[in-house]
């Protein structure tokens, strides 16, 4: 007959590895969407190990290669991406506000922050598809600042996507670095408000946006 003090013990041991194992993966994951950032796609995996305090070896044991977590990373991104515009459109406040808070939200989170590797690896087809989706959420976040005229009309959600890009790769090793991203990104978003003078150049096109994502092979 089993001695229940041993198995109890034996299965506290398995949960706790079990719930160790999660802490790892969480700092891990945070750890690599900063390096990432910061470093762009040649940053090597011991960086992450070491921003994240894990050994070499707990990370290859749950990640297997550097493609497996950035797949991993953009999967994560664009779940919460859909939910903070899904939020977004319940929300109250004018459509500048709403828009503003959004990609406040968004800058923060460092949703941008895989643009700059971009064709490195091929996404797979459901992140593709959730990016549809989001793109079309972010389409009626923006309408709704279109249709009250608190957004210039000009404003794309190609512009949005930039932007959030460009502040979400901004560096952020001193507290007066963070000061300075949180001012630019203060103007910036008051660029957003109508009325406004023209922006210079074409509307961006999201069909040249999405060949920057086709990995060596294209979508997978």
């Amino acid at each position: 007959m089993k001695n229940p003090e041993t198995a109890g013990m034996r299965a506290g041991s398995r949960f706790g590895r079990q719930a160790e194992a999660e802490r790892n993966d969480v700092r891990v994951l945070y750890a690599a969407r900063a390096v990432f950032a910061e470093q762009g796609a040649d940053a090597p995996v011991s960086a992450i190990a070491t921003r994240a305090g894990v050994g070499i070896g707990t990370l290859y044991r749950r990640y297997g290669s550097k493609e497996q977590l950035l797949r991993r990373l953009c999967a994560i991104g664009i779940a919460r991406t859909i939910a903070e515009l899904g939020a977004a459109l319940e929300a109250e406040g004018t459509g500048w506000e709403v828009l503003a808070d959004y990609m406040a939200s968004a800058v923060d989170a460092r949703a941008g922050a895989f643009a700059a590797l971009a064709g490195t690896f091929s996404l797979p087809e459901e992140v593709a598809a959730a990016n549809e989706q989001a793109k079309a959420l972010a389409e009626r976040v923006l309408r709704r600042g279109h249709d009250d005229g608190t957004v210039r009309e000009d404003v794309t959600t190609l512009d949005i996507t930039h932007v959030i890009e460009m502040f979400s790769r901004y560096p952020r090793r001193t507290e007066e670095d963070d000061h300075a991203r949180r001012r630019m990104l203060a103007l910036t978003l008051d660029g957003l408000r109508a009325p406004h003078t023209g922006l210079p150049g074409p509307r961006p096109d999201w069909a040249d946006y999405h060949r920057t994502w086709d990995g060596p092979n294209g979508p997978s």
